[in-house]
């Protein structure tokens, strides 16, 4: 097996563990902080090595090298909501609103294609273009807030946060426990079980954004009144 492919395996399937820790850990410990900064580490070498075997290789460049981008982008601002590179460089935040934008509207291009071709674009069918796209555009919207306001507090600051880092572990799950359900011994590749790890994250993920929202209109009550 070639090197990138066992680096690609081996850095995805720590982050998939750092992740599922930082989910489930108790919010703002020191456990749930430290495994969501090597779950960002091993993002970034995961999604930078599957990018460059998408490319090299050509498999599905379509598909993986715009989620490789979109992924390390989601992972990236998602640890700088919460720990800010420094009061300067709001370029960086313009640079990579521009990355998320451009990834969003090619994904969403190739979803239109998709779909007029009977669902499908050079055999990939439109859902992950769809996804993606979506995304990318999300997230694009959310960083033209941050470049015109200022750093996020509060609760828009955990929702940000929250949404890019479960989101960057549900592409990585999907992409590990359906994506790559083949390699899975057949005995234990059932579907419905696989798809419960990237249903939790997505559980999760509501669970966690409506707790913020709970909170937020719950002291804006307090303080109107």
């Amino acid at each position: 097996m070639p090197m990138t492919y066992v680096v690609h395996i081996v850095a995805g399937s720590l982050g998939l563990g750092f992740g599922y820790v930082a989910l489930s850990a108790a919010k703002g410990g020191a456990l749930h902080r430290k495994c969501g900064r090597l779950f960002v580490y091993a993002m970034l070498v995961t999604c930078s090595v599957g990018a460059l075997i998408a490319l090299v290789r050509g498999v599905a460049p379509a598909v993986n090298i715009p989620a490789a981008v979109l992924t390390a982008y989601l992972v990236v601002t998602a640890l700088t909501t919460v720990r800010p590179i420094g009061v300067g460089p709001r370029w960086i935040d313009g640079g990579l609103m521009l990355v998320a934008l451009s990834v969003g509207l090619i994904d969403l291009r190739f979803a239109v294609e998709a779909i007029a071709n009977g669902g499908e674009r050079n055999g990939m069918p439109a859902f992950p273009f769809v996804m993606f796209g979506v995304v990318g555009v999300l997230g694009s919207a959310g960083d033209l807030r941050v470049v015109r306001s200022g750093a996020l507090r509060g609760a828009p600051r955990l929702a940000r946060h929250l949404w890019r880092m479960c989101f960057a572990l549900f592409i990585a799950a999907l992409s590990f426990f359906i994506g790559q359900a083949k390699v899975i011994p057949q005995p234990i590749r059932i579907y419905p079980v696989l798809a419960l790890p990237v249903l939790i994250v997505l559980v999760s993920m509501c669970y966690w954004l409506w707790r913020v929202g709970v909170k937020r209109r719950a002291r804006g009550i307090v303080v109107a009144s």
